[in-house]
């Protein structure tokens, strides 16, 4: 691997190594652009994954100190632990179970077709499904997505066999095992899926698509990628003119270094990238780096989660096979008839033993939790994700009370529930319980949502600087050689999930930065 200077100022810097990061350093190497990537994880590989739950997540999950605030569920159940992301090279790609769908045209003009909603802060994006939907056949050709560029789905497993047969009773249409970045086929020098059940814990058969075997060594082999583990960011650093300058990162044996840059760019999802940008404030920039319209941290979505298991006469054994592999999308259309603006998705989902104990009900001891853990392997599985509103009001702050283990302040995440979140939930809770019974389920189970997997918009497109942090390309408002390159850009969260429409917004954001380099504006 290259090793540039850390005085080389023409390097583009780029913070995080996941979807948006690892994607964008692979786009630019090809492009013969010298990228520094700082990881604030260490490496592990399809060899050194664990298929042990919690083993796994001490090993993978982003531990680092966090508190939350707000009225939803997760900050009574899990106070330290907002989020289910990973730190490690490969960022959450490692962990995420592979569903890749692309936004619907309405979900990019939500101002226009939503109106004004009570509560919410909406407003359009500055693109259109139109001007992204070449990026989007560009990355599921590059991820290898299931039903897309020919390739075939995946197979079945019976937690998607029980709910095809429910949904279809129900009349639903279009149920199948999704559009999922994993090789249903040998594809790329990848394995096809093997079933093995542990999507969660990265994947050990390489098939599910990770920047961490698929972008980073690609970018490796044009030797125009510096990529440093255990190297957290903790300050961007600008010039007198308010451009950025360089990045100051804690090594891996506690010590501060800087690398100079051209040109940075914050991939570290939508918890650390707001922080990074208010612990950069200057005299310059007073209120946080990039935040004269103060909307860096503001917005938060985690999208519209939950989940509700069923039990069954006869064994389902949910675990065997992809974790995620099945969906209903005929709840994803925008239809107010239901009683909320925007739709949402159902996929199927199972948790290992260790994990229903602590997500099913957490707090929740008793018979009733005794007699759903000895059924186990009569439970089948349905995750809830649907777009939930943006407001001023959930956000990210800096929380100057706690201090992180290099004395910073650490990030609060508070979110409270807007009323079309909750309508949604409970018609997909309700839904949900339809399909289960329409199979012959026994008893199902509504449980809440879990800490977020899907954390978009602190950091959010807009068109007019004032409404947001960052411009069409993800470049900020007030900093030109300044990029968010993560979901902290989402205008909107749509009903799908995020990761398809990030590393699209990667292929495109390289695009742009490749050429404004080349005409030296930036």
């Amino acid at each position: 691997m290259s090793k540039f200077d850390q005085s080389d100022d023409s390097v583009v810097v780029i913070i995080g190594s996941g979807a948006g990061g690892g994607t964008l350093a692979n786009e630019l190497c090809q492009k013969g652009i010298k990228v520094v990537v700082l990881e604030a994880g260490g490496q592990q590989s399809s060899a050194s994954f664990i298929n042990d739950e919690w083993k796994s997540f001490s090993q993978l999950a982003w531990l680092d100190k966090r508190t939350t605030s707000g009225s939803w569920r997760v900050a009574k159940d899990f106070a330290g632990l907002p989020t289910w992301i990973c730190k490690t090279v490969g960022g959450t790609t490692t962990h995420w179970a592979g569903a890749s769908l692309r936004f619907q045209e309405h979900e990019f003009r939500t101002k226009t077709v939503y109106g004004d909603i009570k509560g919410a802060n909406l407003l359009d994006w500055p693109i259109t499904y139109k001007d992204l939907e070449p990026y989007y056949a560009r990355a599921e050709n590059k991820m290898g997505v299931t039903r897309t560029h020919g390739i075939p789905g995946l197979p079945g497993n019976n937690n998607f066999k029980v709910m095809y047969d429910g949904a279809t009773k129900l009349g639903y249409k279009e149920v199948h095992t999704g559009n999922m970045a994993i090789n249903s086929r040998p594809r790329d020098g990848r394995a096809s899926c093997i079933q093995l059940g542990f999507c969660f814990q990265g994947c050990k058969s390489g098939a599910k698509w990770s920047t961490l075997y698929t972008e980073l060594p690609a970018a490796e082999a044009t030797g125009n990628l510096d990529l440093r583990t255990q190297a957290h960011a903790i300050r961007i650093e600008h010039n007198a003119a308010g451009r950025a300058s360089g990045v100051v990162y804690v090594d891996k044996n506690g010590k501060q270094q800087r690398q100079k840059a051209r040109i940075v760019c914050v991939a570290g999802n939508a918890i650390e990238t707001p922080r990074l940008l208010l612990l950069s404030a200057s005299s310059m920039f007073k209120d946080g780096l990039a935040n004269s319209s103060g909307q860096v941290g503001r917005n938060y979505m985690r999208h519209m989660t939950g989940s509700v298991y069923a039990v069954f006469k006869e064994p389902v054994r949910m675990y065997r096979g992809t974790t995620m592999a099945g969906i209903i999308r005929d709840e994803a259309r925008h239809d107010t008839r239901r009683g909320f603006v925007g739709g949402y998705e159902l996929e199927t989902l199972s948790l290992g033993l260790p994990f229903m104990a602590a997500f099913l009900n957490p707090g929740g001891w008793g018979a009733d939790f005794a007699w759903w853990m000895e059924r186990y392997k009569y439970m089948a599985g349905l995750w809830l994700v649907g777009e939930d509103m943006p407001r001023q009001t959930n956000r990210v702050t800096l929380n100057a009370d706690v201090k992180d283990q290099f004395g910073n302040a650490v990030p609060n995440v508070h979110f409270d529930d807007h009323d079309n979140d909750i309508a949604m939930r409970n018609h997909a809770f309700t839904q949900a319980e339809r399909i289960y019974s329409a199979a012959g389920a026994i008893k199902a189970f509504r449980t809440p949502p879990y800490p977020s997997t899907h954390n978009l918009g602190t950091a959010r497109m807009s068109a007019r600087p004032q409404d947001g942090v960052c411009n069409q390309w993800g470049q900020t408002h007030d900093v030109p050689n300044l990029f968010i390159s993560d979901g902290s850009q989402f205008t909107s969260g749509g009903a799908e999930n995020p990761t398809l429409t990030i590393v699209s917004l990667a292929i495109r954001q390289a695009e742009y930065v490749a050429s404004q380099m080349a005409q030296r504006a930036i």
